[in-house]
């Protein structure tokens, strides 16, 4: 059965930020209004992705999990997580500011939630004029002047704001301090974990009054103060060559342009997942063929060792564990 690209129906979030792109630019189908997130691909409870070509489809992620173990996400990989797929996969897109945020390192978040923690990057596939991101602190940084500033509502005054574009790159470390700007759309990448610590919502409220609710308490511990600021990542774009992004322990990213034919070989033991931010490509193993365009995301099993991509001309995001 894992003989072929996997595609996984996109699961839609409504966000009190979100908009309208991941329909009109990304094509994804919905009656929702304010779609903030797609993801792609996810073994979070409450939302699990189901399959949606080839002889799986219909069955989820976990179904997958189960069934093929090893086969499906890798050896090594399986030793450590078991049935637990280890990445959220996801498109936003931040019609509005989203809250001043921060995610906990593994050791409070299985303490405190029974969770992974959620270190990730993001990909800029599109941003308004003057768009930006929130990442880290434009200053030094103490407990002590931090909350004065949040007591104070004058938090922003000491945050990094950094205008962004299309084929910007960001590492987002655990305890790091960020919020997407309005007119942003990116691509995400993560630990599999739902956990976000909302530290300021710009004092905005529902349709009810309600402010949204903070995790202050929760959030101070998980802070850290001394990350430098090395958030931005440089990478190189040679032409039908793998261009590494970010390598860490919890995911390699790498960055593709293809424009012929390339021929790859899985040799590190892991799935393999490919999101289109431009163009279109088929994948192609011994079996099948499948074609994804921009805003589509595949999954190629572990078991699956040699296959190609051909394109015309598309960029894709190549993620690993």
């Amino acid at each position: 059965m894992l003989t072929y690209p996997i595609k996984f129906d996109p699961i839609l979030k409504e966000k009190i930020w979100g908009g309208q792109k991941l329909k009109s630019l990304l094509n994804k189908e919905s009656d929702l209004t304010n779609i903030g997130e797609s993801w792609e691909i996810s073994d979070i409870d409450n939302g699990v992705s189901v399959v949606n070509n080839g002889a799986l489809k219909g069955k989820t992620l976990k179904d997958l999990l189960n069934t093929y173990k090893a086969a499906l996400i890798g050896d090594k990989n399986y030793k450590v997580f078991g049935n637990k797929f280890p990445l959220l996969i996801k498109f936003i897109d931040a019609e509005k500011d989203l809250s001043i945020q921060l995610h906990p390192n593994d050791a409070l978040a299985a303490k405190r939630h029974n969770s992974f923690g959620k270190t990730e990057m993001w990909y800029v596939l599109q941003a308004e004029k003057e768009a930006n991101l929130i990442v880290g602190f434009n200053q030094e940084m103490n407990s002590e002047t931090y909350l004065k500033h949040l007591k104070a509502k004058t938090l922003p005054e000491i945050l990094n704001f950094e205008p962004v574009k299309e084929g910007d790159c960001y590492f987002i470390e655990v305890g790091r301090v960020h919020a997407i700007g309005a007119g942003v759309m990116l691509a995400e990448i993560q630990q599999t974990s739902d956990i976000t610590y909302r530290v300021y919502d710009w004092d905005r409220v529902d349709a009810n009054g309600n402010e949204r609710e903070l995790h202050n308490d929760l959030a101070i511990d998980a802070i850290d103060f001394n990350l430098e600021n090395d958030y931005k990542v440089n990478y190189s774009k040679s032409i039908n060559k793998v261009n590494e992004m970010v390598d860490c322990p919890y995911f390699t990213t790498n960055y593709l342009e293809i424009t012929n034919t390339i021929k790859k070989e899985n040799k590190v033991d892991s799935f393999i997942i490919y999101m289109c931010v431009s163009g279109e490509v088929e994948i192609e193993t011994a079996n099948a063929t499948e074609r994804i365009i921009k805003g589509e995301t595949v999954l190629i099993p572990a078991a699956i060792k040699t296959f190609q991509i051909s394109s015309k001309n598309a960029k894709l995001l190549e993620v690993y564990v």
